[in-house]
């Protein structure tokens, strides 16, 4: 029999029970989709994570202490970032950080409990590409004298003052009262952290009135941020760091009691994290095709089994066993195929309703399209040649008296 002829007698073999077909091509449906959909949630974090990351600032090289190392959280000094800030060549800024214990703030009669308030350099805007919407942020003198200034994030100048201006206005940081002279520009939240949230203070200013009575004492920093002048100069740049606080903390340079990462590093530790979540979403996926496969290799058993006179019929009519065996190959390659299109087409239109109605952000993958659809013929072969031989394997005259 030609070619188009085999796939004709495929299709009207299908079509013989409209319903049954649909119902056969849902698993592959599913499982299509769900490929999709799976794969486009996945990437739609990654991708999450690293603008979240880039948004800390460009170019940053981030100064912590170690982990894991005994007495490493009392080794990193603000008196380091000032040696970094001054021997370190390539480098455009550096801030040095610092979060005492949550705060409570009163003002203009409202009282807001565990505000996060951290001390900052004054080149913290510059580093960490974050701006001053109105007022400005205190100078390096007003960090040097430990000046009485407050700038705050957007979210807690909304909270106690409204539309009302708060430059010039005093609050009360615990029980001390600082003028307020800038207001941060809207930033939300990165990385579970609400920017708008939090209260920011000359560091030496939290040195001394929030931080004496700390066990790790007041003049550790918790992280130091050093912004690079470009890419291209990040690796010297860390190299000097780790051979200055080496030096400076008495440690052996492959045994530091402080870490050393770029915002890179800190993408691939956080994809890595993902990537378990990817291949478990990807077996899901797997097993709900295999699933569709199972049901279309039923369906075409089944199938076999109530055409075996039609079968018998075509082979005395001339039909060769390899035409038959072709036949119902085609009806599975067929039912998988369609399957495929339309797992397809719900698999984008939902990764883009997920991520338009959803929280979660999700970025289509191109290659999960033909990946998907590719996984959904090979499931039609595979599942649909054991019925086919099964068919071309009947006796013609047993075939006819079968009724």
């Amino acid at each position: 029999m030609k070619p188009i002829k085999i796939l004709r007698s495929a299709w009207e073999g299908l079509m013989l029970n409209k319903i049954r077909s649909f119902l056969t091509t849902l698993g592959v449906i599913i499982g299509v989709a769900s490929v999709i959909i799976m794969l486009a949630v996945s990437a739609g974090t990654e991708a999450a994570i690293a603008e979240q990351i880039n948004a800390l600032g460009a170019n940053l090289i981030i100064v912590s202490p170690a982990r894991g190392v005994p007495g490493a959280a009392r080794t990193l000094l603000f008196d380091d970032a000032m040696a970094i800030g001054e021997q370190v060549v390539g480098i455009t800024g550096i801030s040095a950080e610092q979060a005492p214990p949550a705060q409570t703030i009163k003002a203009n009669g409202t009282t807001l409990e565990e505000i996060a308030v951290i001390g900052t350099t004054a080149e913290f805007p510059q580093v960490r590409d974050y701006a001053v919407a109105s007022g400005r942020y205190f100078d390096t003198s007003e960090d040097d004298r430990k000046a009485k200034v407050a700038v705050l994030g957007a979210g807690i100048a909304s909270d106690l003052f409204g539309a009302i201006d708060p430059i010039g206005q005093v609050i009360t940081v615990g029980t001390t009262k600082l003028t307020i002279i800038g207001v941060m520009e809207t930033k939300g939240m990165v990385s579970d952290v609400d920017y708008d949230g939090r209260v920011y203070l000359p560091i030496n200013l939290v040195f001394k009135k929030y931080m004496p009575s700390m066990n790790i004492g007041s003049d550790r920093v918790r992280t130091i941020y050093v912004k690079a002048e470009n890419q291209e100069k990040i690796p010297s740049i860390i190299n000097q760091i780790t051979a200055l606080l080496a030096e400076r903390h008495d440690v052996e340079a492959e045994k530091p009691d402080f870490s050393v990462q770029t915002q890179q590093d800190i993408i691939a530790t956080q994809e890595a994290t993902t990537a378990a979540f990817r291949d478990l979403l990807a077996w899901v996926a797997a097993v709900s095709l295999v699933v569709g496969g199972i049901g279309i290799m039923n369906i075409m058993l089944v199938s076999v089994t109530e055409r075996t006179r039609e079968i018998g019929l075509r082979q005395a009519l001339g039909a060769r066993p390899s035409d038959v065996l072709l036949q119902f190959l085609l009806e599975a390659v067929i039912l998988s195929l369609v399957g495929g299109l339309v797992g397809v087409a719900i698999g984008v239109g939902g990764a883009y309703l997920f991520g338009a109605l959803g929280k979660m952000q999700t970025a289509i993958v191109p290659a999960s399209i033909p990946l998907a659809f590719g996984a959904a013929a090979v499931v039609g072969i595979f599942f649909g040649y054991y019925p086919a031989t099964q068919a071309a394997k009947l006796d013609p005259i047993v075939a006819l008296r079968h009724e």
